[in-house]
């Protein structure tokens, strides 16, 4: 944005109206940020299922959506086949890191806890909505076990966008 007469520090002050339509567009900028869902995705690693579901939530429900992901006990790295199945999909997993559930305990309240099956005890977060995705653990499976398992989870990713709004 850019006012006329209005080069130097403290020059806003003088034109309170300036001043109020500049907060209005701010606000209007940021507003649907502030009230996107968020949606965590935990599985018992991280280094795969709950990957997934975050990179598609991403692709298909852009910013209207803040999607993290975590596990209870975090591998090491992400999954070699779940990069390569992900890729055929045109989705770059390679910048990603397992992270830590509990790291977000104090930094994160989200809308919705999506676990990944039945060996993740669900973390708690007050008013969120817990959906259990009963998915099988890919862990040492082959490619073809992981081609299915993401195209289920893109699927469930779909349908959970259109639950959300």
């Amino acid at each position: 944005m850019t006012y006329r007469k209005i080069e130097d520090i403290g020059d806003i002050e003088k034109h309170p109206e300036t001043l109020i339509e500049a907060r209005e567009n701010a606000r209007t900028l940021v507003d649907p940020y502030l009230k996107r869902k968020k949606v965590l995705f935990v599985c018992r690693g991280n280094a795969c299922r709950s990957q997934m579901s975050q990179a598609f939530t991403a692709l298909y429900a852009g910013n209207k959506v803040e999607a993290i992901s975590g596990g209870n006990k975090p591998s090491e790295s992400v999954s070699d086949i779940m990069m390569q199945v992900m890729a055929e999909k045109g989705i770059d997993m390679a910048f990603r890191r397992p992270k830590s559930v509990p790291a977000f305990n104090d930094k994160y309240s989200p809308d919705v806890i999506v676990t990944m099956g039945c060996e993740v005890s669900c973390p708690v977060f007050p008013g969120a909505k817990t959906i259990i995705w009963d998915l099988p653990d890919p862990a040492g499976k082959p490619v073809e076990f992981m081609r299915t398992l993401r195209d289920t989870i893109e699927e469930k990713v779909i349908n959970l966008i259109k639950e959300l709004f």
